[in-house]
């Protein structure tokens, strides 16, 4: 991780009514790989989508929300990978956490394990671990006035995805399902995670707030698509590790954050845990 972490980017993404909703990105450094969080503010409270994974972040993120002067109301944690839930440890431990039930039981079966295995980190992982205690399944739900529609999405970034849909605003939270011009965290389910994105190119939702980077549109899910393609691709043609790092550093020199290569290769590859 770098020596110095740079400030995050925030922004309001879009105003309707009495509603605005904040974006807020970590750093696009090499190791570091721009972790978006997101905050839904409506009259009487906030909603708030994942935790950031660095301490420092973690903190900035909780610092913003409590300077917008409402009441956390939840907060929605979108899979198990630990750049979206470290952050509950260090900043949000006194919050109702919200997850779907298979990320909560892996948090709970297996958070310390995670913590551990990134000790190298030091003081930017959380002390602690908070599981999730609330559980939130498929369906509609009204927070705040605002209509929320959870979906759960299976094998695609990961085995367990929870992505949450503003229909009155034409919103759509899919976090790590679109890496906004970033390199991608893959995995084997390639082809199905294509066909998902290629299903919200035909979705009426325009505005697409993603697990990394900046927002989105239809133009960068179709750009996620023809990544995906191109490394299902390369895989195919019988390139692994650095050459295939290679290969696809090479095809997208203009997407950032490379340094997440590093973290998913051994996994997609050699097999290594998945803490």
């Amino acid at each position: 991780m770098p020596a110095q972490l740079s400030d995050p980017i925030t922004m309001v993404v879009k105003r309707a009514g009495d509603v605005r909703i904040h974006t807020f990105v970590a750093s696009f450094e090499d190791d570091n790989i721009a972790n978006a969080t997101h905050i839904v503010e409506s009259r009487s409270g906030l909603v708030l989508i994942d935790a950031q994974f660095l301490a420092p972040y973690a903190r900035q993120f909780r610092d913003y929300a409590d300077g917008l002067g409402k009441p956390i109301e939840r907060l929605y944690v979108s899979h198990r990978h630990p750049d979206h839930w470290f952050g509950l440890g260090t900043a949000f431990g006194d919050v109702p956490v919200y997850a779907l039930a298979e990320t909560a039981t892996f948090i709970k079966d297996h958070g310390e394990d995670s913590r551990n295995d990134h000790w190298k980190l030091g003081n930017l992982a959380p002390d602690t671990v908070v599981v999730p205690q609330e559980l939130v399944k498929p369906g509609e739900d009204i927070v705040g006035g605002v209509t929320y529609l959870f979906e759960e999405v299976t094998d695609t970034e990961i085995d367990a995805m929870l992505t949450v849909k503003l229909p009155e605003l034409g919103v759509q939270f899919v976090q790590d399902l679109v890496y906004s011009g970033t390199h991608l965290y893959l995995t084997s389910h390639l082809r199905k995670w294509s066909r998902v994105l290629r299903d919200m190119l035909l979705s009426d939702y325009e505005l697409f707030l993603p697990g990394h980077g900046l927002p989105a549109d239809k133009n960068e899910v179709a750009r996620n698509i023809e990544y995906l393609d191109a490394a299902g691709q390369a895989i195919a043609s019988g390139r692994t590790g650095e050459a295939f790092k290679d290969f696809m550093l090479r095809r997208y020199p203009e997407r950032k954050c490379p340094g997440i290569f590093d973290i998913y290769l051994p996994r997609l590859f050699g097999g290594a845990s998945d803490y």
